[in-house]
C-alpha cells in the first residue's frame, strides 16, 4: 500500500469483521531514536493458534470472495523492507494486537499518510465501535477516543454531518500542532 493509514484501514476492516467493540490505534514517531512504531489492537473474537500460524501467509483468507488475503502480509513486509520489526498477537475470543515498527529514515518506509481521513472513515462507517487514537511525535502526545465524543454528545449520533466535521477539525488541529503546527 502507498500509505500506512491505508494500511490501517485494511487492519481496522478485519477487526471489524471479526466482530470487536473497540479499536486502539497508536502511532508513535521517535524521531530522536529514528523509529515509527504502530499498534492496532482490537477486542474482536480473534484468531486460534493455528490460523494464527498461517496468516501472514497471503494465500490464507477467511474472504469468500477472494482467495488470497494482502492486507496482514504486506504490512509485515512494508516493516522489514524499512529495516523494522511486525508481531502479531491473537486469542481466540480475546482479540488480536499487532505491533509494527519501521527505521523512520528508511527510504522504503511508507508515509504516514492522511490519518485524520482514515479515523474519519472508520467512525462514519462504524459509530457503534468504541475507537481510540493515540499520536506521539517526538515526545509531544495527542489522545482522542469516540467513547468520551459520546459520553459528551448523549444521544447526537457520531456518524451526523456537523459531528464527523467537528470531529475532522478537532483531529486535523491537534496533530497539525503535534507538528509545530505544520502539516506532515
Amino acid at each position: 500500500m502507498t500509505e500506512l493509514s491505508l494500511n490501517i484501514l485494511d487492519i481496522c476492516q478485519n477487526s471489524i469483521k471479526a466482530e470487536c467493540s473497540e479499536v486502539r490505534i497508536i502511532i508513535n514517531e521517535d524521531i530522536k531514536n529514528d523509529i515509527l512504531y504502530m499498534d492496532i489492537i482490537d477486542d474482536g473474537y480473534g484468531m486460534d493458534k493455528e490460523f494464527l500460524k498461517k496468516v501472514e501467509d497471503p494465500f490464507t483468507t477467511t474472504r469468500t470472495t477472494r482467495k488470497v488475503g494482502m492486507g496482514i502480509p504486506l504490512l509485515k513486509m512494508e516493516c522489514e523492507m524499512a529495516d523494522g520489526c511486525f508481531k502479531i498477537d491473537s486469542e481466540k475470543n480475546v482479540g488480536t494486537e499487532i505491533h509494527c515498527s519501521f527505521q523512520y529514515s528508511n527510504i522504503d518506509r511508507p508515509p504516514l499518510g492522511d490519518i485524520c481521513d482514515t479515523i474519519l472513515c472508520l467512525i462514519r462507517l462504524n459509530p457503534q465501535i468504541d475507537f481510540f487514537y493515540s499520536h506521539i511525535y517526538d515526545g509531544e502526545k495527542f489522545d482522542f477516543s469516540t467513547k468520551e465524543v459520546r459520553e459528551i454528545l448523549g444521544d447526537v449520533p457520531l456518524d451526523t454531518d456537523e459531528v464527523l466535521q467537528f470531529i475532522k477539525n478537532y483531529l486535523d488541529e491537534n496533530i497539525k500542532n503535534l507538528y509545530g503546527g505544520k502539516t506532515k
